[in-house]
């Protein structure tokens, strides 16, 4: 009997090792990788910027009155486009609602659109636009894909212009005038996001000026004494500008989304 135990316990103690060497490892699952989080760019926020780029003003001259006897109809003088470049600034506000973003905004920019063309009514003499500053007032709606943005923009428009008369075998100035001009404007431009808070883009606006009765003044070289109104022009002004602008904004940065 003693034997009979002592056997079956070396044969328990010989199989154990066995059958353990037999079961299968246990099988390596690899971790899940990290979920990733999808960068969404915010543009809502304070913002300002600088912008640079040219344009042109295209005039249509008509006289009305002359030495103080009005022209009827109005005789036409001509038309010239005043081109040239422009720098300046912006400040403005966004705030973004899902995919759509609304702004308001205030731009000035100093520009030297100048050009002119031969008098089609006086002959001998040039007529000379130049126009030197404008500002635009508007409000934006946009539709952002992340730090891509696309938006149109309109409001009121406000243009500086100086006009000059002057004979062209001398190059002598005979009348001059000036005015600052109100009217509307529409634009579109395409931004992006290159920084948390850094943008550049491309924009487009369209200047409707309107027609406005300017009255010139003599410097007293022919016909009227110097400061005497020496005639009225009827002007028409529509302004084409292209820009590359540059925007800094205070808002919250960049956010991670799930």
């Amino acid at each position: 009997m003693k034997k009979i135990v002592l056997g079956t316990v070396a044969l328990i103690a010989f199989a154990a090792p066995v059958s353990a060497a037999d079961l299968a490892a246990r099988p390596y699952t690899k971790a899940p990788p990290p979920m990733m989080l999808a960068p969404i760019y915010d543009w809502s926020g304070f913002y300002i910027g600088i912008n640079g780029g040219g344009g042109s003003a295209h005039k249509c001259w008509d006289v009305i009155n002359t030495g103080g006897v009005p022209v009827v109809p109005p005789v036409s003088m001509g038309c010239h486009d005043a081109t040239g470049g422009s720098v300046g600034g912006q400040i403005g506000y966004r705030w973004q609602m899902a995919n759509w973003v609304f702004g308001v905004e205030a731009q000035g920019n100093w520009a030297d659109f100048t050009g002119s063309n031969a008098n089609l009514a006086f002959a001998g003499v040039q007529d000379e636009t130049k126009m030197d500053a404008f500002g635009l007032f508007t409000v934006q709606v946009g539709y952002t894909w992340n730090n891509v943005l696309l938006y149109v923009k309109g409001g009121a428009a406000v243009v500086n212009d100086k006009y000059r008369v002057f004979d062209i075998a001398t190059g002598l100035t005979l009348n001059n005038a000036s005015e600052t001009r109100w009217g509307g404007t529409v634009g579109a431009g395409l931004e992006f996001g290159f920084a948390p808070n850094w943008s550049v883009g491309v924009e487009y606006d369209h200047l409707f000026m309107g027609h406005r009765d300017v009255d010139f003044f003599s410097t007293g070289i022919v016909g009227a004494p110097a400061g005497a109104v020496a005639g009225t022009a009827r002007i028409d002004q529509d302004v084409d500008i292209g820009l590359v602008r540059l925007n800094y904004r205070w808002g919250g940065p960049v956010v991670a989304k799930y």
